[in-house]
């Protein structure tokens, strides 16, 4: 990946956190941007990418 490329989704994956974080307990934002950057590498769509992140950071929190 380029510095482009990983600049673009870093924006995409804030933009997509937002959400998340407003309604979330106390969390590290690393732990969802990582979960959410594999899932679109992965070929997940935005909105998958936020689910996959959400149950990720649900079974981190337990």
């Amino acid at each position: 990946m380029d510095v482009a490329a990983l600049t673009e989704l870093l924006h995409e994956t804030a933009e997509h956190h937002g959400p998340y974080e407003e309604s979330a307990p106390k969390h590290d934002w690393w732990d969802w941007y990582a979960a959410y950057m594999v899932a679109r590498e992965n070929g997940r769509t935005p909105d998958e990418a936020s689910a996959d992140a959400g149950q990720h950071m649900e079974a981190l929190l337990k």
